[in-house]
């Protein structure tokens, strides 16, 4: 007796005009099957490629991760799409209940989950990703994954919850064997740009942990991406000084969770940003909002290791000694203002956000007894925080 298994592809809708003139719905669904294949499968996989479906036991597999095999150029489910003459990618995304904080405002750690996310749909959609974090078919051929090596993103204004947010991001050379990525978010409606970021890349073998040299056939695969264009210019990055034990904030005995391991087994880098945040004192969080963050990457970070956070403010603005300054705070308000008017608009809002600025180090390691191993250097910089953000309705 012969036997099959199938498994279910996504229905969807497709709409077309009927001779009477009416709309009329009719809905394609693909089922494949072992020793067969419908014929809504077989169209189904002229945009798309499913994993191999295994039947074990008599019991149905069914197919989830539908990979890209080829080039997309726009990706419904995702609202993403390329762009930048066929190489970069920009996806419209709306902020969500859990991406803000008490303010109604996005995090930090949002945002960087954000710029994360759409990095991964960018390849996504180029047609080469393989079944690991970003990897592509040669890295997954020579056991490479990527990782960080150094970020820097600058927060001009932060979106609110429900706003709708364009991300674009885009690649280019670093180097011999890195890759720069870049990011703009800005405003769907506006068109204000919220935020940009630059990242740099290198390849770490899976199994050593070691960084490795570019392979050939990987540099063909994603130099044909590679584009000119920079978010954030820079003649020379800006070098982070290490901390000692002596640094003023020092939060000790952060211990990853298994929520905190990504596909690459070892701890994402947006929770370093939540371990960082989390040594600045209460006075600075509450009366400013973070501007710019640079990061360092070191070394990574596993599931077992016990981490340090250190800190050490570099420039004391309006707080000083975590106490805030209200008469610096009424000389920062008069310093913006004009003869008998205030500043208007843009003038006054790029004034307040210039004034002030703190500044703090960071450190994070793994304590150990003969030695300290860094993970990440980190900077930020803060700036005054202002009631600017309303809702309508």
């Amino acid at each position: 007796m012969t036997t099959f298994s199938q498994s279910y592809v996504t229905c969807f809708k497709t709409s077309s005009l009927t001779r009477e003139g009416g709309d009329r719905w009719r809905r394609i669904c693909g089922f494949k099957m072992i020793n067969g294949a419908s014929a809504a499968m077989m169209r189904s996989r002229t945009t798309m490629s499913a994993a191999p479906m295994v039947g074990v036991n008599g019991k149905v597999a069914l197919e989830r991760a539908i990979i890209p095999t080829k080039k997309q150029f726009v990706d419904p489910f995702r609202q993403g799409v390329i762009i930048l003459d066929g190489v970069g990618y920009r996806q419209t995304v709306v902020v969500r209940s859990y991406e803000v904080g008490t303010d109604k405002t996005v995090t930090p750690q949002s945002i960087l989950n954000l710029l994360q996310e759409t990095a991964l749909n960018h390849v996504w959609m180029s047609g080469l990703l393989g079944d690991g974090f970003g990897a592509t078919h040669g890295m997954m051929k020579n056991n490479l994954i990527w990782v960080v090596s150094r970020m820097q993103v600058q927060l001009d204004q932060y979106p609110i919850w429900g706003e709708i947010l364009e991300i674009d991001t885009w690649v280019g050379a670093s180097g011999k064997n890195g890759m720069r990525r870049d990011w703009e978010i800005r405003s769907h409606t506006t068109g204000i740009v919220f935020a940009r970021a630059t990242s740099t890349w290198v390849m770490m073998n899976k199994k050593t942990r070691r960084l490795s040299k570019m392979p050939d056939e990987v540099r063909a695969e994603i130099s044909p991406w590679f584009i000119k264009k920079e978010a954030i210019k820079e003649d020379s990055p800006e070098k982070i000084g290490k901390l000692d034990d002596n640094a003023r904030y020092v939060n000790s005995g952060l211990q990853p969770k298994r929520s905190d391991l990504d596909m690459n087994c070892h701890v994402n880098n947006v929770k370093y940003v939540g371990w960082m945040l989390e040594v600045i004192p209460d006075e600075c969080l509450e009366n400013y909002q973070l501007s710019e963050i640079i990061l360092e990457y070191r070394r990574e970070c596993g599931s077992s290791d016990v981490v340090e956070s250190l800190c050490e403010p570099e420039q004391v603005g309006i707080i000083k000694d975590g106490v805030q300054d209200d008469e610096q705070d009424l000389d920062l308000m008069h310093r913006c203002s004009i003869g008998a008017g205030f500043i208007q608009g843009a003038g006054l809002l790029n004034c307040l956000m210039n004034e002030g600025t703190i500044r703090y180090t960071h450190l994070l390691q793994v304590k150990e007894e003969l030695k300290c191993q860094e993970i990440v250097r980190g900077k930020t910089t803060w700036r005054k925080r202002l009631n600017l953000y309303s809702f309508s309705g």
